[in-house]
């Protein structure tokens, strides 16, 4: 019988190396981000890069008034964590406003097999690339997208990567949500230097790690929600969400997550 076509042996075989080429570039550049990124020499780069996700004329206003001041409150949340933990670096993160981002993001896939998230790592990375060409060295570059929406609606999943230091968050474009925004914002910067969630079904904290102050007592309520919580726990099924950075703190796992204590 015939011979397959050598084209139809190339194609075949180029596909799934070209693929895997590009697998260990990403891994590469992954594993030297997260050393990079975790040193804390020097000011952390954070740049968010707002977005209209329900296409309103609110939010477009919303986004027009937004300047690099609607965010220098995580950027003092962290010099005042880094404070308590005496990391050395008076000035942790340096975050400033971006310009606008036009198209939106891939969602995160309902399926969560290993196959679609990875996909959909693919996916990110290749719209983060053609969003925001990386014209400048991204090893020390932390790109936070926020997706604003007037709507009142249960908003999508945020997330961060810590393999490609990219957030992804959604927000309310409203002035009364700036503060909570910027916990959201916060948490997922957090994410793409080590950080892990601590919380668990429903969002309540999981005890201890999970808790600012365990050993508090008595342990509920607490005062303050761990910044990989969220939530103020107010007793062992109970909690509530913080205002404010002000109302949040890093515990000692978080700070060892993310390299500033052994």
């Amino acid at each position: 019988m015939g011979k397959r076509p050598l084209k139809l042996l190339s194609f075949n075989f180029l596909r799934p190396t070209a693929l895997f080429c590009v697998m260990l570039t990403i891994l590469a550049i992954s594993m030297h981000q997260r050393v990079y990124s975790r040193l804390w020499h020097e000011p952390l780069d954070v740049v968010v890069y707002p977005i209209n996700g329900d296409s309103t004329l609110e939010t477009h206003n919303y986004i027009q008034s937004l300047t690099h001041d609607h965010f220098a409150e995580i950027d003092q949340w962290m010099s005042r964590e880094a404070k308590r933990f005496d990391l050395g670096q008076p000035q942790p993160l340096r975050t400033r406003l971006g310009e606008q981002v036009k198209s939106h993001p891939p969602l995160l896939p309902e399926n969560e097999s290993i196959l679609a998230i990875v996909w959909w790592g693919l996916k990110i990375r290749w719209w983060v690339w053609r969003n925001t060409p990386d014209s400048e060295s991204n090893l020390r570059r932390v790109r936070v997208f926020v997706s604003y929406s007037s709507e009142d609606s249960q908003l999508p999943h945020s997330v961060g990567l810590q393999k490609g230091l990219i957030g992804v968050v959604h927000a309310f474009s409203l002035d009364s949500q700036t503060s909570q925004n910027n916990i959201v914002i916060a948490h997922e910067i957090l994410h793409t230097v080590g950080a892990t969630d601590k919380y668990g079904f429903g969002g309540q904290p999981i005890f201890p790690i999970g808790y600012a102050n365990a050993s508090r007592t008595p342990l509920h309520p607490q005062r303050y929600a761990e910044i990989m919580a969220g939530r103020i726990p107010t007793s062992s099924y109970s909690a509530y969400m913080a205002s404010s950075l002000k109302s949040t703190r890093l515990n000692r796992l978080t700070a060892r997550e993310i390299a500033w204590i052994d």
